[in-house]
């Protein structure tokens, strides 16, 4: 069918393909789809299928060529896939785009031209030893220690304060209303049994240290002059008389460090040692975890800087369209819902699209990279690799392993979960053939933070 053909490069990553039927192949399509419509066609006057083509041609021709043009066009194209390079075939995220509206005149020669994304040409030569900086990043004993004592305050008791005296960290309920010049309370600034932690500032007068030293049922009238630059605007520049009644006072009772603190976080750990020795462990494996987190961003960044290439808008739109679905399923509304709310704020879809382009052209730039890297090094998954993955997808969704193992299965997501393992292993293997350096020193709190 097709006479000619040609593939031009178009800016991002598009291709546009021209294709050239001869005359003799639309003739012979238009005559097929007039002799099939004689056949079907009943007017009045003529016995179905007696039609006289000249009649039908008369009276439908117009929307017969432009039927013949479209079927034309989609058999041309398809025969032209069949012979197209590997870089010239279309991504497969948007439909091909026809470009103008050709006209067929049966008999003659027809050229057409449809444009679409195609996969982008990356040219990388070298990615063995890239060098990467190390973070160096010690636990120390005061962090094993400062992570104790976050068991013991998740573990303490909350009870009344036997003293009934408001002092820093004791957890207080109060009721309080703001006053006008007369002493009279200002309608709808009451309010009952609102509960905080003195010290913590979590209130909307800030009075934590107003109320210090007060008592169970003890009652006060605070005169608060606020800063200009206060905080909460509504309370900048002006003075508030608040009425405050000390409701209850308790207190965080923390447990002993000892075995049976260790005993009660959990059922592994018989001694204080024990618990010394896994919370360093996860304490390590924290710092090991965003080192290797930290190195995988320098190796994702020099990787990307060693290429160019442009990225398929299509190929973008799909990403940022799936940022989209994330984003409803991150809230639990449909897009119904949420549309309202962002309208609230001043903000549309396509501004939050816009906030999330830069970030997602970086995330697929890099992913491109790795597929073309991927091809060149040699990376098995074996099954053993996608039953540890499960087991971990398993254990984080509270799941057996034979059920999630069903679900990937039936939902064909094997190959899937095989190619992220494959792309996590060649991260490992870029890392171990990279040159890695010490960085700078950096304090435990500071990096984990």
């Amino acid at each position: 069918m097709i006479a000619e053909k040609k593939v031009e490069k178009q800016e991002n990553s598009s291709v546009k393909l021209t294709v050239t039927v001869n005359g003799e192949e639309t003739s012979k399509a238009y005559k097929d789809l007039l002799n099939k419509y004689s056949k079907e066609i009943q007017i009045k006057g003529f016995r179905k299928g007696k039609v006289p083509a000249s009649i039908i041609e008369k009276k439908f021709g117009e929307g017969i060529m432009q039927e013949t043009s479209g079927k034309i066009i989609d058999e041309a194209f398809k025969e032209a896939l069949d012979s197209l390079e590997k870089g010239e075939m279309p991504l497969g995220y948007e439909a091909p785009s026809l470009e103008g509206e050709p006209e067929l005149k049966a008999g003659e020669d027809f050229t057409f031209a449809v444009t679409y994304d195609v996969f982008p040409t990356i040219e990388l030569e070298k990615w063995d030893g890239i060098e990467l900086e190390e973070p160096q990043v010690k636990v120390l004993k005061k962090h094993e220690n400062a992570e104790l004592e976050k068991l013991r305050e998740q573990n303490a008791i909350v009870q009344d304060k036997a003293s009934k005296t408001i002092a820093k960290d004791n957890i207080i309920t109060i009721n309080y209303a703001e006053l006008d010049e007369a002493g009279e309370v200002i309608e709808g600034t009451s309010r009952e049994d609102f509960v905080f932690t003195q010290g913590t500032g979590q209130n909307y007068y800030k009075i934590d240290d107003d109320i210090k030293g007060m008592k169970v049922n003890g009652e006060k009238t605070i005169e608060k002059t606020y800063a200009d630059d206060f905080e909460v605007s509504e309370l900048a520049g002006t003075t508030k008389k608040i009425k405050v009644k000390i409701v209850a006072v308790k207190e965080r009772i923390l447990p002993a460090l000892d075995d049976e603190l260790a005993q009660d976080v959990s059922e592994d750990y018989e001694t204080l040692e024990d618990l010394r020795k896994a919370t360093k462990k996860q304490l390590e494996d924290r710092v090991n975890n965003l080192s290797k987190a930290k190195m995988t961003e320098q190796l994702m960044e020099k990787l990307r800087g060693l290429t160019e290439f442009d990225i398929p808008q299509s190929m973008v739109k799909q990403e940022l369209e799936n940022n989209w679905r994330n984003f409803l399923q991150q809230f639990g509304m449909p897009e119904d819902q949420i549309m309202p709310i962002l309208e609230a704020q001043g903000r549309t879809k396509e501004d939050m699209m816009n906030d999330w382009k830069e970030e997602s052209e970086k995330n697929l730039r890099s992913q491109l990279v790795l597929g073309y890297i991927l091809e060149k090094e040699t990376v098995e998954v074996s099954d053993a690799d996608v039953d540890e993955e499960l087991s971990k997808q398993a254990e984080m969704y509270g799941m057996q392993l034979v059920d999630i193992k069903n679900t990937f299965t039936q939902n064909g997501m094997i190959d899937y979960l095989k190619n992220e393992i494959s792309r996590t292993k060649l991260v490992d293997l870029l890392i171990e053939k990279a040159k890695v350096i010490k960085g700078e020193k950096i304090d435990f709190d500071d990096f984990v933070n």
